[in-house]
């Protein structure tokens, strides 16, 4: 195996990558475009207690710009993985070997199912780092690998993996059982990584709460019962030995916490989401990993934004965002289903400006609510008064969002407003003001903010 190549750089890629081509020039990386650019301009980087190193191995974002790989080293998310299934397919060849570096279970057989043949050889990687910027990865703690035959024997091809790595000098052993080694861990990342993004800490303030300490059992039962739907026993203490394990790496946050902190996408639905959805399918119940998946889906989902949001800010206590289906949601009572009985002419669901309004916690003296247009050519400012007697926001049009062309995706009407009648198209923001804000409406050229 001479050729290598890695596929990403992140906080595991990235350290066993830069180890592995310290000691062999047929490393090479696959890497995404703002990573690329970082190693190529900069190298790639591993700060640890160790010491420091830069490496400058070859890289690239299409694979067939790289040497033709003998083995290929998975590291990337397991989200991504469909994609790196496509992205690697124009290099593989009846003798390339894939190894997997990624939480969760179900790699090796998604690989599989692509690829059609044996070529995946099972691995674990057991380590603490984190990306600092593209190309920069800190190392704190561990640093060894796993890996196996998904069938249990030793073969020439798996021993020549742990020569590269030991070569490297890095720590690889043989597991008899890689499927069951990476169960194992799956309890462990099952447990850890959405507990410290529910509690927003470290895996030591988990395991410091006696309280805490009677869930996790309950947590591993559920994941060691699916494993053993799915022909994959573990130890009866399995619980025993995830709070075990954790006490050397109590201080630690986990890579959910990080991709988290870092605005990232988590692995969440590979993770306890995968618990749940084979457990459905097995029958057997997982009433804390579905616990879990939703808590960690809400608190890491990010920010509403782009077509459909509706942002309502200014002086409220808390911006809000809204989308269609939160405003269809609102109560039955300020629902009208047809607009055109109020306003001759138009078409189309509203929703009254009073329900709207009553969503935002407004902040004490707040008297106006100016609506903008996407575009910021047009606004229009009401008294909350005006808005919330006269207001109509339409949002569908024969049960479909408001297009653009139809003045959407929301379209202010004031049906009863007489000479101030305020009709905005493509309204996105609305805005709650002390004093009357922007308004371009011809009658009302002299009122702005």
């Amino acid at each position: 195996m001479k050729q290598v190549m890695m596929v990403g750089a992140g906080a595991v890629g990235g350290f066993f990558g830069a180890h592995l081509a310290t000691h062999n020039p047929g490393v090479s990386f696959l890497l995404r475009p703002r990573t690329l650019q970082a190693v190529r301009e900069h190298g790639l980087t591993i700060r640890s207690a160790e010491g420091t190193f830069t490496v400058r191995p070859p890289a690239a974002a299409d694979p067939r710009d790289l040497p033709q790989p003998d083995l290929i080293i998975l590291s990337v998310k397991a989200y991504d993985l469909d994609d790196v299934m496509d992205q690697i397919a124009p290099v593989m060849t009846p003798h390339t070997v894939l190894l997997t570096l990624q939480n969760g279970v179900d790699a090796e057989d998604r690989l599989l199912a692509r690829f059609k043949r044996d070529c995946v050889v099972g691995g674990v990687a057991f380590i603490y780092s984190k990306i600092v910027e593209p190309g920069v990865i800190e190392h704190y703690k561990r640093g060894s690998v796993a890996i196996g035959e998904l069938m249990g024997h030793t073969s020439p091809r798996v021993l020549q993996i742990v020569d590269l790595f030991k070569r490297a000098g890095l720590t690889c052993q043989v597991v008899e059982d890689i499927r069951r080694s990476k169960w194992e861990k799956m309890c462990w990342n099952c447990v850890f990584n959405p507990l410290t993004v529910i509690i927003n800490d470290r895996v030591s303030k988990a395991l410091d709460h006696p309280e805490m300490l009677q869930v996790i059992p309950q947590i591993v039962g559920e994941v060691g019962a699916v494993a053993a739907g799915l022909k994959v026993p573990l130890s009866p203490d399995m619980a025993d030995k995830v709070v075990r394990w954790s006490q050397e790496i109590r201080d630690i946050h986990t890579s959910m916490y990080d991709d988290w902190k870092a605005g990232r996408p988590t692995e969440i639905d590979f993770l306890n989401g995968y618990i749940v959805q084979r457990g459905r399918d097995l029958g057997i119940p997982t009433p804390l990993n579905e616990a879990l998946t939703a808590m960690v889906k809400v608190i890491t989902e990010l920010e509403k934004s782009g077509p459909g949001i509706l942002r309502i800010e200014g002086a409220v206590i808390q911006p809000i965002m809204l989308d269609c289906d939160a405003l269809a949601k609102l109560p039955a009572e300020y629902q009208i289903s047809d607009v055109g009985a109020l306003v001759p002419g138009m078409r189309g669901r509203g929703v009254r400006m009073k329900g709207v309004l009553e969503v935002p916690a407004l902040t004490i003296g707040a008297d106006h609510a100016t609506f903008h247009s996407a575009d910021g050519r047009f606004a229009a400012s009401l008294t909350l008064k005006q808005a919330t007697e006269h207001g109509i926001l339409i949002y569908q049009l024969d049960e479909e969002p408001l297009s653009e062309q139809n003045g959407g995706p929301y379209r202010l009407v004031t049906p009863g407003l007489g000479d101030l009648c305020a009709n905005v198209k493509g309204v996105v923001r609305i805005e709650l003001t002390e004093g009357p804000g922007k308004d371009t409406r011809p009658s009302l050229k002299g009122n702005h903010a």
